[in-house]
């Protein structure tokens, strides 16, 4: 059995945990209700872009980590990017949060 939340209520959750710590929270892409994946767009104040996505590890762990960083010389590299994501998987979710420390956030989240 799939211990995994369905798509659609981890993005659910992500947006309720970004508003209650005073950010915003908005999806540029929805996918796949029960199995799509689901990349974090943060940035803080419409700056300082990274793109983070669930990794399976080794141990089983399924941590949001980087695979993309917003270059501010090349702004389109990185929309690029994104764009190429949805193409590759129609399935994607992506879930753009505007919050203060999105490291800690990322860091805070189940693995």
């Amino acid at each position: 059995m799939d211990a995994r939340l369905p798509a659609h209520l981890e993005v659910s959750g992500l947006i309720r945990i970004i508003e209650a710590q005073g950010g915003f929270a908005s999806v540029i892409a929805r996918g796949e209700k029960d199995a799509g994946t689901v990349l974090i767009l943060t940035m803080q104040r419409g700056e300082n872009a990274v793109l983070f996505e669930r990794m399976p590890q080794f141990d089983g762990s399924r941590p949001y980590i980087v695979v993309k960083q917003e270059v501010p010389e090349n702004k389109q590299e990185f929309s690029e990017y994104i764009e190429k994501r949805r193409r590759q998987d129609p399935d994607i979710w992506i879930l753009e949060a505007d919050i203060a420390d999105a490291e800690r956030f990322i860091a805070s989240l189940p693995r």
